[in-house]
């Protein structure tokens, strides 16, 4: 890509490229590495450092690499919710030196895991403090964040865009109030649930309950009922002892 962008770009020099003007204020640097070089030496390339033992994948001869910074336009082009940038957003891309322009595209660069590429953030507006974060944007359009160390060091697995954060102040309480609120709803719902079907059950269990006790009289001895209006009264069919006098005498 350098190749394409400079008449006859040097390997291991740093070109500073001008944005056009209605970019003002985006810095461009490009420099070109042979491959052997890049795994002999690794590269510093302003806030970046890619460590020795790096190649390209696929493997290629020499690689161009791309530094921007992209200044007060940083969000213009990223932004993370309920965060505030405290570094301007600063990112690298590696090609291949050896296609044309309008086939330029992305090369990985195969990393150990135990020496990643770091991103030192050397002048942090607010100073050093335990909420800030790292936040890499990846090419695919994801989002993630790490841990920023005292020395204001990101770790880096692969090139994108890197940037320091901060939450907002209220962002998280509103959050915060926002699941409060919403759980309340749901916890005062789930409780009305809990009673209605604690209604229900016992509604159940009395209709039951009584069911049983009809049937545990219909199996006594019956009396005949008789109706009077919607209520239900019990009739006896006939008297079951005949009287009788105490004694024999009849007048």
């Amino acid at each position: 890509m350098g190749g394409n962008i400079l008449p006859k770009p040097r390997t291991g020099r740093k070109y500073d490229l001008s944005p056009p003007v209605n970019f003002s204020g985006i810095q461009i640097s490009v420099v070109r590495l042979r491959t052997h070089r890049l795994w002999a030496n690794g590269l510093n390339l302003s806030v970046f450092r890619i460590p020795p033992r790096t190649l390209p994948r696929p493997y290629r001869n020499r690689v161009d690499f791309m530094y921007q910074n992209l200044g007060n336009w940083s969000t213009f082009y990223y932004n993370v919710p309920d965060h505030t940038f405290v570094t301007s957003v600063v990112g690298f891309s590696a090609y291949d030196s050896n296609v044309i322009p309008v086939e330029n595209e992305l090369i990985e660069l195969n990393l150990r895991v135990d020496n990643p590429i770091t991103v030192r953030f050397q002048n942090l507006s607010l100073g050093w403090n335990a909420d800030m974060r790292c936040v890499w944007f990846g090419a695919n359009g994801t989002v993630e964040f790490t841990n920023l160390t005292l020395m204001g060091t990101c770790v880096a697995r692969g090139q994108g865009h890197f940037s320091v954060v901060v939450p907002r102040k209220g962002g998280h309480n509103k959050r915060v109030f926002r699941w409060w609120i919403l759980g309340f709803v749901g916890g005062f719902v789930g409780l009305g649930m809990v009673v209605w079907g604690g209604f229900s059950v016992g509604k159940v269990w009395q209709w039951k309950k009584v069911g049983k006790m009809e049937r545990e009289t219909e199996k006594s001895e019956s009396l005949e009922a008789l109706w009077i209006g919607n209520s239900k009264m019990p009739l006896a069919s006939a008297i079951r002892t005949q009287p009788s006098l105490e004694s024999n005498f009849v007048p």
